[in-house]
Parts: C-alpha cells; structure tokens; sequence
C-alpha cells in the first residue's frame, strides 16, 4: 500500500491568499539559550495551507469546522486529473469520467506545478469550479470536494461556487499538493484541527491507493 501525502507544509514564506494574514512560526524559547525545552509560537489564518472550509465560512449561522462529520472526512476518493482546462465547469466535470455514486472528488490540475515552487507567488490565473460546476457536483450527491489550490472557486467565482457547495453541506478541502498523485480511486484521510466554533482548520490529508 502506498501512502500519499497530499498536505501543503506550513512555514513563513508559504503562499496565502492576498489579505490573509502572514503565517508566523517562531522561535519562544530556545535550549541554545539555555532553556530547558524548545517552543515555538504559530500564528496563521484558519485557512492556511491545505485546510477545510466550514459552512461558517460563507454563512453566520453556518456549522462550525469541529462539526463536520468524519463520515464525509474519511472514504473512499477519486481524483481527477485536468491538466489542460482553465475553468472546471459542468461540462468539464460530465466529461471527466467520474465513476457513478462518488462521493468525494479531488481535482488536480496545472495548479499542482505551483507547489514545486520554492516560493509560489498568487495567480489570479488559477485553475477552480465555476457556478455549475458546484450545481454539477450537488447533484450527483458529492459529499467533499478538494483542489490543489488555495480557492476551490475560479476568480470571481468565490461566493457562488462556496454557498452552493456549503449550503448543501459539501466540505471543501484546498490548498492539496496532488503533483504525485495519478488519475483513479484512492482512501482518503482528512484530518482538520479540532478549532472550535472555527469557520475552517488547517488539516493533514493523505491518501492511500495500490
């Protein structure tokens, strides 16, 4: 069995969406001066790096990141490979080959080649769902989807595409680092921290697969 870990490492110079604050790891107190232990300090958005969007993000009486069920967290995925479409449409997502009764949809597409990158820089060019894509997946019952970037929605698409998919409780996951990982069906493990009353967590995903 091989393990994938699909998890965006979080550090000071990672990429985060304009207007987001900065992520801080630093230093408290250090054994080099003395001190009996090592501690650093963090301090990020809730959605830095690979992370999951609760319903709060996009609704003020929405659920909360530590209610989502682990039913929806953990299962059976299947990714997607798009490494020549701009825009994730329905059509797009018709044509893509998902097998019937899916329940969680991983994208990858040429976002992935922006995690190779020592220091990313944002593009509004990003590859993410447009309206009916998020219509599209509702439909069929998809119960989580994930991207490999830090929106699942296209630019300009970030309110529509959000409120379709949380109001219908389907769970986001963005920010995936899916470079390693090829077309087909894979056992997903999503673990958000436990923030509570959060409107999203950073998390730890992997997959498993043959």
């Amino acid at each position: 069995m091989r393990i994938y870990d699909v998890t965006i490492g979080i550090h000071p110079n990672m990429l985060t969406w304009p207007g987001d604050p900065e992520v801080v790891l630093e230093p408290v107190q250090s054994m080099q001066d003395g001190k009996a232990y090592n501690l650093s300090r963090l301090a990020c958005s809730a959605h830095a790096g690979t992370h999951v969007d609760a319903p709060l993000h996009f609704f003020p009486d929405g659920g909360s990141v530590d209610e989502i069920s682990f039913k929806a967290l953990i299962g059976r995925a299947y990714v997607v490979d798009l490494p020549d479409v701009d825009v994730i449409d329905a059509g797009v997502l018709q044509a893509a080959g998902i097998p019937s009764r899916t329940r969680r949809v991983l994208l990858r597409t040429r976002n992935s080649k922006q995690w190779s990158k020592v220091n990313p820089i944002f593009s509004k060019d990003y590859v993410g769902l447009d309206h009916s894509a998020a219509e599209w997946l509702v439909q069929r019952g998809v119960q989580l989807v994930g991207i490999d970037y830090l929106s699942i929605a296209a630019m300009g698409e970030g309110i529509k595409v959000h409120r379709t998919l949380l109001e219908h409780e389907v769970v986001i996951v963005e920010g995936l680092d899916l470079r390693d990982v090829e077309k087909g069906r894979y056992t997903m493990y999503c673990m958000p921290l436990k923030l509570l009353g959060s409107d999203g967590a950073p998390a730890r995903v992997i997959l498993t697969g043959v």
